[in-house]
């Protein structure tokens, strides 16, 4: 299954399919009854898809929830192991859509996708939105694994930033990995031997993924002969970095691994900081 879907794809409206809208930011629920898909469910990136930060050096600013949590969600948005989950936000996936993705894929759930372009595909579309809460019908906590898959702890990142058969890509925007500014976390730079390729890379001017061949080129350049699962993956806070994970395996790239923590875990333990290119 790609994980990506179109606005007009007729699965969008299958009897198995529970649309999520999964979105970041203070006023998410605000922009939510502003706008939605009919029957999308409301998700909440800080409330729902990450765990309360107590101390952002161990995790990061959006360390994953626990697995039994996040379990316990599906059960309330109606979603089983034969469900087939749509998932999108207003940010091209960006926030919340491509984590949630990765966070079912890290479970086991493979028939999940994303709406290519968001929901602005839905506007441009000319779809009708709906302003009423939508209220899914619950079913039993979703059986889980003892634990999410396709992870890397930060030492295991500080060891592969200097592997030359393995690649640390950082998808952060390139002032910020340069260290020229840092909105977010206390300290501007970037991880020693890490390689910038902003996720913006993979959206053209439509705000939809480019297209797989033209994806494909960008990652092969930038990986070279590294085997895929010997590629780590991160952002700020391991949000963002879900994004180019999706975009990799639309090209047909499995494997890749996600530092959660990501530069706002790093940045906080007093390791080496680079502001060069790598």
């Amino acid at each position: 299954m790609s994980p990506l879907i179109e606005i007009n794809d007729p699965a969008l409206a299958g009897p198995n399919t529970i649309l999520i809208d999964a979105r970041a930011g203070k006023d998410t629920h605000d922009r939510y009854l502003a706008g939605h898909l009919k029957n999308a469910a409301y998700v909440d990136l800080d409330r729902d898809l990450a765990a309360h930060v107590t101390d952002a050096s161990e995790g990061g600013r959006h360390p994953l929830p626990p697995i039994e949590n996040f379990a316990a969600l599906l059960g309330r948005l109606g979603i089983t192991p034969k469900s087939h989950v749509v998932v999108y936000d207003d940010k091209s996936a960006a926030f919340g859509g491509a984590r949630f993705w990765w966070m079912l894929k890290a479970i086991g759930h493979n028939n999940v996708q994303v709406l290519n372009g968001g929901l602005q595909a839905a506007k441009d579309a000319g779809i009708e939105l709906s302003t009423e809460e939508y209220t899914p019908t619950p079913v039993d906590t979703y059986p889980v694994p003892a634990a999410y898959t396709g992870t890397v702890a930060i030492g295991e990142v500080a060891i592969a930033a200097h592997d030359a058969n393995r690649i640390v890509i950082d998808v952060r925007e390139t002032p910020r990995y340069l260290g020229q500014t840092e909105p977010l976390d206390l300290i501007a730079g970037h991880i020693p031997g890490a390689f910038n390729l902003p996720y913006v890379t993979n959206l053209g001017a439509d705000g939809k993924y480019l297209d797989v061949d033209s994806l494909r080129k960008i990652y092969d350049d930038a990986i070279g002969d590294v085997a895929h699962q010997d590629i780590i993956v991160h952002c700020g806070s391991g949000v963002t970095a879900c994004h180019t994970l999706l975009g990799m395996e639309y090209a047909g790239i499995t494997g890749p691994q996600l530092y959660v923590g990501s530069w706002s875990e790093w940045s906080r333990r007093k390791l080496p900081i680079s502001t060069t290119t790598r």
